[in-house]
């Protein structure tokens, strides 16, 4: 544990998360100063959509390298369409669009039809590179949406959704060794080399930040900070009983604080608002506890 981590008198996590009906870790770090809290940082843990973070920091680094150009456009045709509810995956029509319309929309509403283009465009082994390269060793890329959706149907033997205790406990997507995977330090970092210019150049690490800070989804980290002047960036995933996000808060004095929080539910229900709640409660705790 480094130095800097508060030890003493820290905010009371475990019942936080336990209260709510979930699991937690969490992870949460001053990004200018390095002050930092955590509460289990560095567990192993599924990302789900999470993972769509390190494929936007790649792209963006190979768009600076001139391996590929952002603006070229694409046609993503149904049989390139993704299972899921929101963004392309949702449209029935040929979609023409360029490259880094695809990188907005797979973060700002988790769209992934256009996770799935962008990563066959800019590769696995190169965003597990670009990973090695920053020290992130446990945080590892080894799939698509496309083979998440099929590993769950093929570890249960049915399509969603999955409620059932032991089809869940079969899902090869909710296990670390199998899965995309990170921690919550690792994701938290990886936001902060976005914060600090350090993951690719100036005017991409700008852009990446304005594409983090339009993610639409308020039930989660921002929930935590419902005020006009603090600016809340990041990315949700989710699978069944499966809830995260990893983000940036940002506070008017100009600090700025990069936080992760994992949660696993006790109940397999697809709706369970105190478990999303939660993640923006234990954010807002541990900022609370970095500004003090």
């Amino acid at each position: 544990m480094s130095e800097r981590t508060i030890r003493h008198s820290g905010p009371d996590f475990e019942t936080l998360f336990r209260v709510a009906g979930v699991t937690g870790w969490l992870y949460a770090a001053d990004i200018d100063s390095g002050r930092e809290v955590g509460h289990g940082a560095d567990e192993p843990l599924p990302t789900a959509s999470m993972f769509k973070v390190p494929l936007l920091v790649e792209f963006c680094r190979q768009a600076d390298a001139g391996l590929l150009d952002p603006t070229s456009r694409v046609t993503v045709t149904a049989g390139d369409r993704v299972t899921g509810p929101t963004g392309i995956s949702a449209m029935l029509d040929d979609v023409t669009i360029s490259l880094r319309d695809l990188a907005y929309l797979m973060i700002a509403v988790s769209d992934n039809s256009s996770a799935d283009m962008l990563l066959g465009r800019v590769g696995i082994d190169a965003v597990n590179a670009m990973l090695a390269k920053y020290g992130l060793d446990s945080t590892r890329v080894t799939q698509s949406c496309r083979e998440l959706n099929d590993s769950m149907r093929t570890d249960t033997g049915h399509g969603w959704p999955y409620l059932d205790p032991d089809d869940i406990a079969r899902l090869s997507s909710l296990d670390p060794a199998r899965a995309n995977r990170s921690t919550p330090r690792e994701m938290a970092r990886l936001f902060g080399l976005i914060w600090r210019d350090e993951a690719a150049s100036r005017a991409s690490c700008a852009w990446m930040r304005a594409v983090l800070n339009m993610q639409v989804w308020p039930h989660r980290l921002a929930s935590g900070f419902p005020y006009d002047d603090v600016a809340v960036s990041g990315k949700t995933g989710t699978l069944p009983t499966l809830r995260t996000e990893s983000g940036v808060v940002e506070y008017p004095d100009g600090r700025r604080y990069a936080v992760a929080v994992f949660t696993r539910s006790f109940s397999t229900a697809l709706n369970q608002p105190r478990a999303d709640a939660v993640i923006g409660t234990a954010a807002r705790m541990a900022v609370d506890h970095l500004r003090r």
